[in-house]
């Protein structure tokens, strides 16, 4: 048996997040269904993490064992094959140490969210970024991001069906920048909650409109209440750019 670490990249459009769902399109669904024909049986992919349905991975990292002896550059050339049309490719594979597991040996993760802040519809991003059609005040925006950076109890921005055991997580960058024509968010931790990225996002999208300011975001925050969340941002334009080890 060998383990091999893997380098990913989808488009989650298409599909009801990372997780295998018996009666959905999902990523690990149809990795470990290609997965399963080169091995000749079942197989598991085990992600660094769960993407929520409709976000993008640049970069997302998993890890799988096959019972065949393969070279790391037929893993992924098979996979890409056996993944036929999916919106998934194996950017690439590494033999790996049987200890080595994609989750928990994660020391960080990046998210970027992508928003472009004009009125005319989107013809070529659509489903790829977040179209708000009023323009954004950045600078206040990254002025109300630096209230949410360190050790939290991020209740407020945690989704109702997060099943992580605890609230209390520790942020380690939030950034907002302009890029030429959109605005981009940057977010780095070692781990998040779910929808975590998204409430983040929709909160900061309420400064740039100016309906909050940064002693707002410091209030929801402390408040440590859903329902002083603003509202959460749709996946479009939220992609997974990096895992560390």
């Amino acid at each position: 048996m060998a383990r091999f670490k893997l380098k990913i990249e989808y488009d989650g459009g298409p599909f009801q997040g990372w997780q295998r769902q018996d009666h959905a399109p999902t990523v690990q669904g149809e990795l470990e269904a290609a997965g399963a024909k080169i091995n000749g049986g079942p197989v598991t992919v085990y992600g660094s993490g769960r993407t929520d349905s409709g976000v993008h991975a640049l970069a997302q990292i998993a890890h799988v064992d096959f019972d065949k002896a393969l070279r790391a550059d037929q893993v992924r050339d098979a996979l890409n094959f056996h993944l036929g049309k999916a919106p998934i490719s194996v950017l690439a594979a590494e033999e790996v140490d049987d200890e080595f597991h994609a989750r928990f040996d994660a020391i960080e993760r990046r998210y970027l969210f992508r928003i472009v802040d004009r009125r005319p519809r989107l013809a070529l991003d659509r489903g790829r970024v977040w179209r708000v059609p009023v323009k954004l005040d950045v600078d206040a925006m990254e002025e109300a991001a630096q209230e949410l950076i360190g050790q939290h109890d991020f209740t407020t921005f945690r989704d109702q069906q997060c099943q992580a055991k605890s609230p209390v997580k520790t942020l380690d960058e939030a950034r907002v920048i302009r890029a030429g024509h959109e605005v981009h968010l940057h977010f780095r931790a070692r781990s998040f909650l779910h929808k975590q990225v998204r409430s983040f996002t929709g909160s900061l999208v309420e400064v740039g409109l100016g309906k909050w300011d940064a002693e707002d975001m410091r209030l929801a925050l402390e408040a440590r209440d859903r329902r002083e969340c603003g509202p959460v941002s749709p996946p479009d334009g939220l992609y997974l750019v990096e895992v560390v080890y």
